[in-house]
This record gives structure tokens, C-alpha cells and sequence, in this order.
């Protein structure tokens, strides 16, 4: 099960009900496509996961508005959604350090 909510930070957080039945909240650092389909990666906000920065790759996907998440089972999948998310990062780094005016001289 899968519950959304914003907090006063404007951060979208989603509450997941693993297979045990426990409860994890994590904040949605992204949805992103990658080989057509598309893919979210969420991050613990607590426990061991939160602490080490752990990143959780699920399909995702919107029914009647509702999102709805499923594991990924593929090695392979995993693999490439891993690789696409990766790449998003290091863009996002890039243009982090290089900043907006950089980006404009370009155009």
C-alpha cells in the first residue's frame, strides 16, 4: 500500500507497507523514465537504510490517479532503472556546480 502526503517543506513523502506489514516512510526524490517505462526512487526517513542513504527503485505507475508501485523483479531491469537514476544524479550534480548562467551561454 502506498500513502502520499506533502509535508511544510513541500516534500512528497509516501508511507510503503512492506511484505512484514511494517510501515516506511520516504521522501520521493524522483520519478524518472528509462527504456519507456517509468521507474521511482524513494529514500528511507528513518532506520538503517535512512542512515547508510539507501536508495529504493520501484516501477511506477498511475491508475485512476492513484500511484501504484511494483518491485522490480529483473536483475536486468533493476540494473538498467539503477543505471538511468545514476545518470540523472550526476546531470543534476552537473548542473548544480555549473549553475543556470552556464547553461544559458550555451543556447
Amino acid at each position: 500500500m502506498l500513502m502520499a502526503k506533502e509535508d511544510e517543506r513541500e516534500e512528497m513523502t509516501v508511507t510503503l507497507t512492506l511484505d512484514d506489514n511494517t510501515e516506511l516512510e520516504c521522501v520521493v526524490l524522483t520519478i524518472f523514465e528509462a527504456n519507456g517505462r517509468d521507474y521511482i526512487a524513494l529514500l528511507p526517513t528513518e532506520g538503517e537504510d535512512a542512515d547508510t542513504g539507501e536508495v529504493y527503485l520501484y516501477r511506477y505507475s498511475e491508475t485512476n490517479g492513484q500511484p501504484e508501485l511494483d518491485n522490480i523483479e529483473d536483475d536486468d531491469e533493476y540494473e538498467m532503472a539503477s543505471d538511468a537514476f545514476d545518470e540523472l544524479l550526476d546531470e543534476e550534480e552537473f548542473d548544480e556546480l555549473v549553475g543556470e548562467d552556464w547553461q544559458d551561454d550555451q543556447e
